[in-house]
């Protein structure tokens, strides 16, 4: 039989399985289908919030309402645009996207091989950083202190984990757990008594190294671990610093936590200052400190330790036959990854003057990991742009939708992002050419999953 009958049997093969398939079975429906309960799940999660003395009052005012309707009719919108309209729009869109990628990529190019446009507009954005926030509301001075601005510290060192060294990390927030109660010992809040009182200021240096060294003690035992495993023992460590700050009572003060922390002040060679509750001196501070991390840590990954920990992300085996010590620059990237949290711990701690263990919460850990991945990992200004764009936003909703609403928003945005734009908002050049190869099959684009050399089997 030749090929041309063998095809044609083929055809007429599926053209009557396709006939003895219900109509109601087709793909076309079957992800009709899917949507709707997409939107009746829509229906639910944005309808009116449940009450103890009705508990079915959620329930009956989502569905038995004109929002259902509404919710229905958007995804079998969705339903018909996809079905009916689907390669018009994806013809659109790849011209849009092949008009503005051109000057974008260009533009990204440029900015990443000029050096004098590089240093041009990071002076620039240093500028509008220090000058816009005295034109903001108060509320919103104090969200760029509270929140982006320490979180923007935090994720600058998990990029270091992570981003540079390839090591899935779940646990980064207690760190800054290990900087804060640092601030609550040295500055006399806590139960036992240090050697010497400092004031919060002084007290920067001996964080950093305290966290320093936490990291090392994470790493030694535990480094060798690779992937999921390693992830599950970084959760463990933060578990165990929030338990021991909640239960060890004559040590952390216990679930009452260290109050009365000093403001910050600083008084050395005739120049005296002292912070205040005002939001706009802390942030002026966390920029200083966010830019001098900045300096030292891109100077830090085109040395010989950057190269390291790149050799280490791409595969683990291939750059220990080569002559490196993977284990001893896993350790510094622990380490010095870690170093940032003791800063944004005594700042944060000093600012609000009590701290106990609810203010670190596994989920601190999660979310900084999620800004990483969002902005683009290994990329200093995506980690930037990813912690800043993911902590306003559920501030930018909280007059519009209901606390306990607001991550739902957020983790689909994580989602979306993640199918489309897998490489975050500013990625790295060697990310981006890891997620190209792995798009033609040449290569493993997820280096944060698979860090050492490949999958564990």
């Amino acid at each position: 039989m030749s090929a041309v009958d063998s095809s044609v049997k083929d055809v007429a093969s599926a053209a009557s399985r396709l006939r003895r398939t219900a109509w109601y079975q087709q793909p076309r429906f079957t992800r009709l289908w899917a949507l709707l309960a997409l939107g009746v799940l829509l229906a639910l999660v944005t309808g009116e919030q449940g009450n103890t003395r009705d508990i079915f009052f959620s329930i009956e005012s989502s569905l038995l309402g004109p929002h259902l309707w509404v919710c229905l009719g958007l995804t079998v919108a969705v339903w018909a645009l996809r079905e009916f309209a689907g390669e018009p729009i994806k013809g659109a869109v790849g011209q849009a996207r092949s008009a503005t990628g051109g000057p974008v990529g260009a533009l990204r190019d440029r900015f990443q091989g000029d050096r004098r446009l590089r240093w041009g507009l990071m002076g620039l954005a240093l500028v509008l950083a220090l000058v816009v926030p005295s034109m903001l509301s108060r509320t919103w001075q104090t969200v760029l202190v509270d929140q982006i601005a320490i979180f923007a510290l935090l994720a600058i060192g998990l990029n270091v984990v992570i981003g540079w060294a390839g090591l899935l990390d779940l646990g980064f927030f207690a760190f800054f757990a290990v900087g804060a109660y640092s601030t609550a010992f040295w500055t006399g809040r806590l139960p036992i008594e240090p050697p010497v009182v400092l004031n919060p200021f002084w007290v920067i240096p001996i964080a950093v190294v305290t966290c320093l060294v936490t990291g090392l003690l994470l790493g030694a035992p535990t480094l060798r671990l690779r992937g999921d495993y390693l992830a599950i023992v970084t959760l463990g460590f933060h578990e165990i610093i929030y338990l021991v700050a909640k239960n060890a009572d004559g040590v952390t003060g216990g679930p009452q936590g260290a109050r009365l922390i000093p403001d910050f002040s600083f008084d050395f060679a005739g120049i005296a200052y002292k912070w205040s509750i005002k939001p706009l001196p802390y942030w002026y501070l966390l920029v200083f400190f966010i830019v001098l991390v900045i300096i030292l840590f891109s100077r830090l990954e085109h040395s010989r330790v950057g190269r390291a920990w790149t050799a280490i992300r791409e595969d683990e085996i291939a750059a220990a036959a080569n002559g490196v010590d993977t284990v001893r620059f896993k350790l510094m990237a622990f380490a010095i990854g870690a170093s940032t949290s003791g800063v944004a711990g005594v700042i944060f701690t000093s600012k609000y003057g009590y701290i106990n263990p609810e203010v670190f919460p596994l989920l601190q850990s999660i979310l900084i990991l999620a800004y990483v991945i969002f902005g683009g990992m290994g990329s200093i200004p995506g980690v930037l742009m990813g912690a800043a764009a993911l902590v306003w936003l559920p501030e930018a909703l909280k007059d519009y939708v209901d606390p306990s609403d607001r991550y739902m928003y957020l983790g689909a945005l994580l989602v979306i992002m993640m199918i489309y734009r897998p490489q975050g908002i500013w990625p790295s050049r060697r990310r981006q050419r890891e997620l190209k190869l792995a798009e033609e099959g040449l290569g493993d684009a997820d280096a944060m999953s698979e860090p050492a050399g490949g999958k564990v089997r």
